[in-house]
């Protein structure tokens, strides 16, 4: 099989939208509505403005004809269609996505394969001009979640509904190809899957071959592979399936023209009987033994048996068809998001270089996703970006769109982050120690990182290392010129000025204190990384507002400081703007940490848990902003090329009394009520007009608690020394 474009040439990138709109019970979940997507046709100009000109694209069935299958509505799929063909982007229209159908049908039904048939015809017949489709996304994936594990409709644990609901999606494959080459003879079938492969210890290697088997029947149906001699045809017909279904996919009419490889940091397992080393969620077994299942890359196991490029190869030496990447996505951290992508990338155009037909890597979830790290099962509201970040109005262009677009119009992308590889390639890793020596790593250009010594800056040394981002920590600001004109190769990449934040800490117990030279410290900052060319993060307080002008204020409110450190605060951000063309600068709620002793918070929590009650609490309605979650969100701005002001706070607002009474109540303290001055209550609580990049405040509370819990005291006072 002959590439399309020469092997030197870089694959092609696509797009996509998570698009998937599972049943859960009664209910229905749909991501495009979740990611606001339903609501805004400008999503396909932007994704057109990224280089992107073939797009994986749904007209789903359910959306199509929720209610009665000879009630259809295309409005909505008018307009947009309509919209890719005036941008020239070719659609790979997909037909389910992760569904089992509108409400009158589902995966186990004798008349899905049809009934997805005839909703195929249709759309042949009203779009003649689309000419690939999915007509089934990774039928057995979708097989295993509803029919093995239960996690969606219809909600069944048995190997029989598994295979039923394998086999219906297949012939549904099949049949709507069938429809839809009625109108359109040169359609093709672009299949795609999850690909991974399963690992284990010598015991479990019988379990391990069995996944492995699985893992190639839908691809192996559609193929016409499931013959009298294929490994699983008398198990499918022991358990149900229809001799006749089997010789209809045994004629291989469903043979996919282009194979697409989904393929996931999870997508690889391993199984250990040695069930102590894992955390327990991941113990199980299978009747016989008692084990765990892990992911692949957090266990002792040669690179090269592990990745993109592994299952790619495996693909094209089974089928010998034609491969894309069809989603590439990784919900993590931005720089490790940006490793994932060069990861695929790279591996996609080495098989290439090697004669292996990857036609394109596709980057999913462009608008990000909701809820995928419980497979849509709980309703958290957990978002994971993209290319684009939908908390912002309009969806704000992320450095992976930026990677995106030049892949797409470069085909290749740097940033000083990939000069380290991603969590998965890097040590520290495993469930256990790995016996294996390390690569040696070189360190990459390094992030400065302003500061003194303390509980603030260490937790910003701390979520960088997590991160695998190099740094420099500078302690005193005169020392920042030296950090910025470093040895040839170690020229930084930014710099993060830290040294207000153990400021911040202490702002809401002595908003008078005089800081006369913090301004002046932070021009300074702001000059000498002008005069390098560096983007910088800084961090100001909410107190730059004095909370007399009524609700929560956003970035474009005007600032009305409150006492000398707002008013410092304030000088501060004017100052930086002057001196640097575009810094970010970060507004925070009353920071807070589990390892320091500075902040209200923390000096509350530590009197209730000596049993000393404050009589009085500062009047007010506040932001918070935990430091875990603050550092994580100014990170991904900065990453992002980001600047001008942000405001970043964990989403919601509190008065110092209810935060008292909480964490009272967490533990267990209900003996004495507290007390705060209400008279003249203001509100220097934030809110913002360029989105909600931090989680809730609930969410923060609670994890501020039980992280301080696990903090020795004696850790908290050398922290605040």
């Amino acid at each position: 099989m002959a590439l399309s474009h020469p092997a030197h040439a870089p694959p092609e990138l696509w797009g996509g939208f998570e698009c998937s709109t599972v049943r859960l019970g009664a209910r229905f979940r749909d991501q495009f509505v979740e990611t606001g997507h339903a609501d805004r046709i400008a999503d396909l100009d932007a994704a057109a403005a990224l280089g992107i000109r073939t797009l994986r694209y749904p007209v789903l069935w359910e959306t199509v004809s929720p209610l009665r299958s000879d009630t259809c509505d295309w409005t909505w799929a008018d307009a947009r269609l309509s919209r890719m063909q005036e941008l020239g982007i070719r659609p790979i229209v997909g037909l389910v996505h992760h569904g089992s159908g509108p409400s009158y049908t589902s995966l186990l039904d004798a008349g899905f394969a049809e009934g997805l048939a005839v909703h195929a015809g249709r759309v042949a017949a009203r779009y003649p001009w689309v000419t690939d489709y999915t007509p089934v996304n990774e039928p057995l994936t979708t097989a295993r979640f509803s029919g093995l594990y239960g996690h969606w409709y219809p909600h069944r644990t048995a190997q029989a509904d598994f295979l039923r609901a394998l086999v219906n999606q297949c012939k549904a494959v099949l049949l709507c190809m069938r429809a839809v080459r009625r109108v359109t003879p040169q359609a093709r079938l672009i299949q795609t899957e999850d690909i991974g492969k399963t690992f284990s210890v010598a015991k479990l290697a019988y379990q391990a071959d069995h996944e492995n088997e699985r893992r190639w029947l839908s691809l192996d149906l559609l193929d016409g592979r499931v013959g009298p001699t294929h490994p699983w045809h008398a198990r499918l017909l022991g358990l149900g399936i229809a001799r006749s279904d089997l010789d209809l996919l045994a004629e291989g009419e469903g043979a996919p023209d282009l194979i697409g490889v989904n393929h996931y940091l999870t997508s690889e397992r391993y199984l250990d009987t040695d069930v102590q080393a894992y955390p327990s969620s991941l113990r199980g077994g299978n009747g016989h033994y008692r084990y765990a299942d892990a992911e692949a890359v957090r266990v002792d196991l040669p690179a090269q048996k592990t990745g993109p490029e592994a299952r790619l190869a495996e693909v094209w030496h089974r089928y010998h068809r034609p491969l894309a990447v069809t989603e590439a996505h990784h919900g993590c951290t931005r720089d490790e998001q940006l490793r994932w992508l060069h990861e695929v990338w790279e591996a996609a155009c080495n098989l290439r270089r090697a004669g292996c037909p990857v036609e394109a890597v596709t980057v999913w979830a462009l608008l990000g996703a909701v809820d995928w790290n419980s497979l849509l099962v709980n309703r958290h509201g957990f978002y994971e970006p993209g290319a684009f970040d939908t908390r912002s109005r309009p969806p704000r262009l992320t450095a992976l769109g930026r990677a995106a677009r030049s892949l797409a119009m470069e085909g290749r992308f740097e940033h000083p982050v990939l000069q380290r590889p991603g969590w998965w390639r890097r040590t520290g890793r495993h469930y256990r120690p790995s016996l294996r020596p390390g690569a040696p790593q070189e360190k990459g250009q390094p992030l400065v990182v302003l500061g003194p010594k303390g509980a603030f800056s260490n937790e910003v040394l701390r979520i960088c290392a997590c991160r695998g981002l190099d740094t420099l920590h500078v302690g005193a600001v005169k020392d920042i010129g030296d950090a910025l004109a470093p040895p040839a190769g170690r020229r930084p990449w930014a710099v993060v000025d830290a040294s207000t934040l153990e400021l911040s800490a202490i702002a809401a117990r002595y908003p008078g204190a005089t800081l006369w030279a913090a301004p002046y410290t932070a021009k300074a900052v702001a000059a000498a990384c002008a005069a390098a060319d560096l983007p910088l993060l800084s961090f100001t307080s909410n107190l730059v507002f004095d909370g007399s002008t009524g609700p929560a204020h956003a970035e474009d409110a005007p600032s009305v400081p409150s006492g000398h450190f707002g008013v410092s605060q304030a000088q501060a951000e004017g100052l930086v703007a002057q001196v640097h063309r575009a810094p970010l600068q970060v507004r925070t709620g009353c920071v807070m940490a589990a390892g320091e002793a500075l902040s209200l918070p923390s000096t509350l929590h530590a009197a209730l848990a000596a049993r000393e009650f404050p009589p009085i609490l500062p009047p007010g309605i506040t932001s918070l902003s935990y430091v875990p979650d603050l550092i994580h969100a100014a990170l991904d701005l900065l990453i992002d090329g980001e600047s001008g002001i942000w405001h970043l706070a964990n989403q919601g607002e509190i008065n110092w009394t209810d935060l008292a009474e909480r964490m009272a109540g967490s533990m267990g303290i209900t003996s004495r009520p507290l007390t705060w001055s209400g008279e003249g209550a203001s509100n220097t609580a934030l809110t913002s007009i360029r989105g909600f990049m931090m989680p809730s405040l609930d969410s923060a509370i609670e994890r501020f608690l039980r992280d301080r819990s696990t903090v020795p005291d004696e850790g908290r006072r050398q922290a605040a020394e």
